[in-house]
């Protein structure tokens, strides 16, 4: 038998997690099924707190990081973390 559950969540993220969900050919409550199958099978729940990077800051990393092996002598050196992010978010 089957049921309906009720829950709240924030409106883009149910969109981007749909969306997510479309492009792998399932709806989002099969999704919803089999995470809630797999925490009753193991009694379990577990939150990654992996960062992930943007694709556009990656994008800047790489080309920074590019340009440090093509010249190291003229790579940028920095004395701080806030002093690198300016320079990775600026050009």
């Amino acid at each position: 038998m089957k049921t309906i559950l009720n829950i709240k969540v924030d409106k883009a993220e149910k969109e981007k997690a749909q969306q997510i969900a479309a492009e792998m050919g399932l709806p989002l409550s099969t999704i919803v099924n089999v995470h809630l199958r797999e925490f009753i099978r193991t009694r379990e729940f577990s939150v990654f707190l992996d960062p992930v990077i943007k694709p556009e800051i990656e994008k800047k990393l790489l080309k920074r990081s590019r340009q440090y092996h093509e010249n190291r002598k003229t790579a940028y050196r920095f004395e701080s973390t806030a002093q690198a992010r300016k320079i990775l978010l600026s050009k």
